[in-house]
């Protein structure tokens, strides 16, 4: 009998959001609003249709495998040399590679938590441990929702390969400002690749949350992680980046990429949607406008919404959270719940969020056994 190794069986299924189209036929409803995974809710930029349909007779021959022209509008729009920029097939791939690059087994990776779900199975692969460092409060009396980059820059040994700061951090969409950070990367040791993890900077409007790009000059051991899958709207199409201070780092990350894994059709997207800056910018205020709607609507119902820099909210209801979610979703809005500590909510149309709002007026008022002081404060339902 083949047996897989222990680290691989004990690793959860990665779980994504529920299809709207199925919930809604199970509802027996016209229509389920999706919620849970961060996209955006605008279709695809024109000139990325148009690339598509203009390189989809390519698509019997394999893709530039180093993605050269890619690289080079990468390059191009951060003022870097391409020997820094390692283009992949999603952020979360390049994650991997980051594992695959810097970490044997028995070395360890740090990171806040809860924070993006997939450091530690990354860890958990890769046979390295997890250093998990607790949120702490963004404001007085408030839940954990933040980094606390004092305990991590203290958890880093003398076996720690790499350091993920999420910032924004997901899924709370709290961010940590630029003296902070400073402090931070002044403390690392700089045999420790410190990987500012940004997915959701092109939302960030706090302007003393810093460009991790300015941070990165002069610091060999930083590297910035990004993806043109939220604010680009090229979720479906798997197109992530690494920009590396250190050209050798990118040179390890580069060594572990798996051939021919960025498509043709993602690299002609992505290099439309850069030329497509103005447009994005546009759609990118008109989601940061729905957020702070959102956030207001919500704490206008007594909730606790910390500041979010990103494209979603984050409510933290604690032991209600699975209840709250699973409610929600028999009302046809689908949100990502994190069971016992909050639930992650997509900012959507205005006319999605009415709808979720509508939905959770309808669980708070105690429609399912669930009353509007359980949300509140967190507390255990049903």
């Amino acid at each position: 009998m083949v047996i897989a190794r222990p680290a691989v069986q004990a690793m959860p299924a990665y779980r994504p959001g529920r299809n709207p189209a199925d919930l809604a036929r199970e509802l027996g409803i016209d229509r389920a609003v999706k919620l849970a995974s961060n996209e955006v809710p605008f279709p695809p930029l024109p000139a990325v249709l148009e690339a598509l349909a203009a390189t989809a007779g390519e698509t019997h021959r394999y893709p530039d495998n180093g993605a050269v022209v890619l690289t080079a509008a990468l390059a191009e729009r951060y003022g870097v040399d391409p020997a820094q920029v390692v283009p992949g097939g999603g952020a979360v791939l390049l994650c991997q590679q980051l594992a695959q690059s810097f970490n044997d087994p028995g070395t360890a990776i740090a990171f806040a938590w809860r924070s993006f779900e997939m450091y530690p199975l990354l860890a958990q692969v890769a046979g390295a441990r997890s250093l998990r460092v607790p949120l702490v409060p963004s404001s007085p009396g408030g839940s954990p929702d933040t980094h606390d980059l004092d305990g991590l820059a203290a958890v880093v040994d003398d076996d720690t390969r790499l350091v993920f700061v999420c910032n924004p951090n997901n899924p709370t969409g709290t961010a940590v400002r630029r003296p902070e950070l400073e402090r931070f990367l002044d403390r690392v040791p700089e045999t420790v690749l410190v990987v500012l993890d940004e997915a959701y900077r092109e939302f960030v409007t706090d302007p003393d949350v810093p460009d991790g790009v300015e941070l990165m000059r002069g610091r060999p051991n930083v590297a910035v992680l990004r993806t043109m899958s939220k604010a680009w709207g090229l979720a479906g199409l798997r197109v992530g980046y690494l920009l590396a201070e250190d050209p050798a780092v990118a040179d390890a990350v580069r060594r572990t990429h798996v051939p021919f894994s960025l498509a043709t059709l993602a690299q002609a997207a992505a290099v439309a949607a850069l030329r497509s800056e103005e447009e994005v910018r546009g759609r990118v205020a008109a989601v940061v406008a729905e957020r702070d709607r959102l956030t207001a609507a919500l704490r206008g119902r007594g909730l606790e919404v910390p500041d979010s820099q990103a494209n979603f909210v984050w409510l933290p209801l604690g032991e209600a959270t699975a209840a709250v979610a699973a409610a929600l979703e028999g009302r046809g809005v689908i949100t990502r719940p994190f069971a016992g500590e909050g639930l992650r909510v997509t900012v959507g149309t205005p006319e999605e969020d009415d709808l979720f709002l509508a939905a959770l007026d309808e669980v708070t008022s105690g429609a399912s056994g669930t009353t509007g002081d359980d949300v509140r404060t967190g507390a255990p339902v049903g």
